[in-house]
């Protein structure tokens, strides 16, 4: 449960944004040192003599020097480095000029694996159901605002334990901002190249300000982006992340949180070019706009290494995750007891999301994806057994192998003690089919029987999109016991 007692946070110390012209300073302080440091760390790397490989001059400034060797030090670990894990919460909220100014529009948990310096990006739902104490299940995106109610300045803190409590994992830092910062940076950047990847059209955006315009149809803009690859400003940009009411897939939730994670990383590939870095002005902008619509927990010097761990990262090294009601997805449509919509856990608790949260960075040989990806296999995977969640993981699984799991749920049948697997390709798609059945260790059968014909007919029937997948996975009581080899399966 997550407790929002007024007391408790006052003695863990937050402090209010209210706190006067000393903080002021001190927050342009440190974000003017790290601008400059982002400046010196990407440019010395770039700068680097390619004959005798000598440490960039710009390293030799004394406050340069100094501040290098703090980032490096040793006996100065970021959190979740003894784990190779490292947990940031991204926040977007409305803030002070919109209604809900504190709800969490969007959650995005980045994680870094020190490692391997590889990236994931997990997106959680604004309308996602969470317990918290004495107000029952609410959605996720209330944690912050019931949170500056009992304290300001507290909203991003409380939400990065509420998302904690659903992982089951440390949530290490978090950093919020708000819609106009957003929009601020991006036009400070020159706007962004995005990849849209369907035609987004909604004829229900709001107008800001027009909340309670007559007659009613004055209230909205008709908001149109085309596929393919757009310049967006602010403006656009902040519509293009925001936007909920579109007509076919760009209509949903899940949509838009895909949406923001391309945001996110071109925004980044735009931050980090050299029209940006090597222009004081820009940089002189974006810190004014990061001072007054930024909070965050994140230190000079843990700032600092954060830069050198992702500074080089590739986005095709990055891994995007979203939680959503697909067939295959981890949540479910629910009402509320206000009529509120809310999406539960599909399992009735959170182990398959924290499975899926906790194993994000699990991969597969390439070799055995190159195949898989070649054939394009289609599997849907069922529960022939009593073992909650057990074919959610088990999905999740083969998914890192480059299988596309179209459908999960449970089998009509459920007395399986060995997994089966039914090949509908019938041996048209033969290396997938035989990195399926090693990795599941399952007889495979072109046969189905009666009752399994059975229930594919009624799903065809009633289902306007039903797909018939390359294989139908039935997981059996051994696939519980062979489980751990696919968790960790470049062991």
């Amino acid at each position: 449960m997550i407790n929002f007692n007024k007391e408790e946070f006052r003695e863990r110390n937050y402090t209010s944004p209210q706190s006067g012209k000393k903080k002021k300073i001190k927050i342009a302080i440190w974000l003017s040192l790290f601008f400059i440091v982002t400046f010196v760390i990407f440019s010395g790397q770039a700068m680097i003599s390619n004959k005798n490989k000598t440490e960039s001059w710009v390293y030799k400034v004394p406050i340069i020097g100094q501040l290098k060797r703090l980032a490096e030090s040793a006996g100065k670990d970021l959190k979740g480095e003894n784990r190779d894990r490292i947990n940031i919460l991204l926040l977007g909220v409305g803030g002070k000029n919109h209604d809900g100014a504190w709800l969490t529009d969007t959650i995005i948990l980045a994680s870094i694996q020190p490692s391997t310096k590889r990236v994931s990006l997990l997106s959680i739902p604004r309308d996602m159901s969470v317990p918290i104490e004495g107000m029952g299940w609410r959605k996720i995106n209330n944690v912050s605002s019931y949170a500056e109610t009992a304290n300001p300045g507290s909203g991003g803190l409380a939400t990065s334990q509420a998302v904690s409590d659903v992982l089951d994992m440390p949530i290490d830092y978090y950093v919020r901002l708000d819609f106009e910062g957003f929009k601020n940076i991006i036009d400070d950047l020159g706007g962004i190249e995005v990849n849209v990847e369907n035609t987004l059209e909604d004829y229900q955006y709001p107008i800001l300000g027009m909340e309670d315009a007559e007659p009613y149809k004055s209230r909205f803009e008709h908001l149109y982006i085309e596929k393919g690859m757009q310049k967006m400003d602010g403006e656009l940009a902040l519509k293009y992340v925001r936007s909920r009411h579109a007509s076919g897939i760009e209509g949903t939730d899940f949509a838009r949180a895909r949406r923001q994670q391309r945001v996110l990383e071109s925004a980044k590939d735009k931050f980090l070019s050299k029209n940006t870095i090597f222009n004081p002005g820009i940089i002189t902008d974006i810190l004014s706009e990061l001072e007054n619509h930024v909070s965050t927990n994140l230190q000079i010097w843990e700032i600092l290494k954060l830069w050198d761990l992702v500074k080089n990262v590739d986005k095709n090294e990055i891994i995007n995750k979203v939680l959503d009601n697909s067939p295959s997805g981890l949540l479910v449509d629910t009402t509320g007891i206000d009529g509120a919509y809310l999406l539960t856990p599909r399992s009735g608790d959170f182990s398959e999301i924290q499975y899926l949260a906790k194993n994000i960075f699990s991969d597969a040989p390439a070799e055995n994806k190159v195949a898989i990806k070649a054939e394009k296999a289609k599997v849907e995977v069922r529960n022939g057994t009593w073992i909650n969640g057990l074919a959610s993981r088990k999905a999740m699984d083969i998914e890192k192998y480059g299988f596309e799991v179209i459908r999960v749920g449970n089998s009509s049948r459920q007395n399986f003690e060995k997994s089966v697997i039914y090949d509908l390709s019938f041996g048209e798609k033969k290396d997938s089919l035989e990195i399926l059945k090693e990795k599941i260790g399952a007889n495979v059968t072109t046969e189905l029987p009666d009752w399994l014909k059975e229930d594919i007919a009624k799903e065809a029937a009633t289902q306007n999109d039903y797909e018939q997948p390359n294989f139908i996975l039935i997981l059996g009581q051994d696939a519980d016991t062979t489980e751990s080899g696919m968790q960790n399966p470049e062991r």
